[in-house]
């Protein structure tokens, strides 16, 4: 029962997802949207971890089968790579190191941005405690 309700959680976050991506003129999934409202349901404790705990890491666990039709898909099309593997491969490696990149510093912006308020705080509370 337990399982049944954590899916359906889950299912609900994703129809509110699809019910955005209706409702907003933003070209962004369904999928997106419904991320980022877990995202927050979880970051605002709305939603605790432990209500979908079990059934994410069971969907965790399957995830691999998920891939299989992709797989099989481009197994399919071999004439396609023949023809154009070499310049799908570039892009791919491309395509990686631009992500890896933007990754990187959006990741460096953050943690600068993160020490600066640390920081501040600290700032705050040693003057404070000073005037005291």
């Amino acid at each position: 029962m337990n399982y049944l309700k954590q899916f359906a959680l889950l299912i609900s976050v994703c129809f509110v997802g699809e019910i955005l991506h209706a409702i907003l003129p933003v070209p962004v999934p369904a999928s997106i949207y419904g991320l980022v409202v877990m995202f927050t349901l979880l970051q605002l404790k709305i939603v605790p971890l432990s209500a979908i705990e079990q059934a994410a890491a069971f969907l965790l666990a399957v995830m691999p089968i998920f891939f299989v039709p992709s797989t099989v898909g481009v197994i399919t099309a071999g004439a396609i790579l023949k023809k154009f593997g070499a310049q799908f491969l570039l892009i791919g490696i491309v395509a990686t190191i631009i992500v890896f990149a933007v990754t990187g510093q959006a990741t460096q912006i953050v943690i600068r941005l993160s020490r600066r308020k640390n920081e501040k705080s600290a700032n705050t509370e040693e003057e404070k405690a000073n005037h005291e």
